[in-house]
């Protein structure tokens, strides 16, 4: 297995492979994301406390360094306290016998993939980037890199500013005073993970819409074009993600998936102009 990994480097020699071949090198790749993960994972246990308590459960304390920063902004942009969050006094609790140590391990696998996650993506890239053309690895130049980049903004963009909304929401939210909020360490972990992960992968929209235009599926006419249609989609997401009543909550969390649009309409434009540059010296 190892021979074939380094012996196919090339499109030509990659499409010479059987399909039993395919699954092997596929094997292979998928083994050493494993144990990426489980380094990551083992990095996460020795940490365990540390992460739990200051980063998992970080936007359940009141002294949540977004709380203090946001309110300072919006009382700096004269909104007075519109982005300001109540405090909070949570407890959680665990109705499973094996409940917390499920949360654990689950946590510290999590964790363990988010810190690995530059090593997965590149052997996910590497098993991919064979089989593409000159022309579409010309517009991957330092794929890796970006891929990473954007994926932990997003992750930090949850973590810091969508989690501490959607928490403060729903801590607050009541239908009666006599309903108290008790939650689980199970629900609160299901909350965060796909509001952060979700993040990470939604902040890789630029990304994917420039590679989109290299390979001209998109213009940046047609991304101008349907811009009314993007915001409507995203203030639904945001809506979503950030369930609060006030319309602040939501365009806190509008405003960066708009920009990230935006950016990728620069982007996709600047594809246009190399695309059209190259027809007027062949022309």
């Amino acid at each position: 297995m190892a021979l074939s990994f380094f012996k196919r480097n090339t499109g030509e020699e990659r499409s010479e492979m059987s399909f039993v071949d395919h699954l092997e090198e596929l094997r292979g790749h998928l083994f050493r994301c494993v144990v990426a993960v489980a380094i990551g994972a083992i990095v996460a246990g020795i940490y365990n406390k540390f992460i739990i308590k200051n980063i998992l459960l970080g936007p359940t304390h009141n002294d949540f360094p977004t709380y203090g920063i946001i309110c300072r902004i919006g009382r700096s942009l004269n909104l007075g306290n519109a982005l300001c969050m109540q405090g909070i006094q949570l407890k959680l609790q665990s109705t499973e016998v094996s409940g917390q140590f499920s949360m654990w391990f689950s946590v510290i696998l999590i964790s363990g993939l988010i810190l690995a996650f530059p090593y997965v993506f590149y052997q996910f890239w590497s098993f991919v980037r064979p089989a593409l053309n000159k022309k579409e690895l010309s517009s991957t130049t330092g794929v890796i890199f970006w891929v990473s980049f954007l994926f932990f903004t997003g992750v930090l963009f949850g973590y810091m500013v969508v989690a501490p909304y959607a928490i403060n929401f729903f801590f607050h939210f009541q239908l009666d005073e006599i309903v108290q909020n008790i939650w689980t360490i199970n629900s609160y972990i299901s909350m965060m993970l796909p509001l952060v992960l979700g993040s990470g992968l939604a902040f890789q929209l630029p990304l994917v819409i420039y590679f989109l235009a290299r390979i001209g599926l998109v213009t940046s006419a047609f991304l101008k074009n349907k811009i009314k249609y993007a915001v409507v989609i995203i203030l639904i997401v945001a809506g979503i993600i950030t369930p609060g009543p006030d319309v602040v909550s939501q365009l806190a969390v509008a405003i960066p998936l708009l920009l990230l649009y935006v950016i990728s309409i620069f982007l996709a434009a600047r594809v246009d102009k190399e695309r059209a540059d190259k027809d007027k010296e062949w022309s």
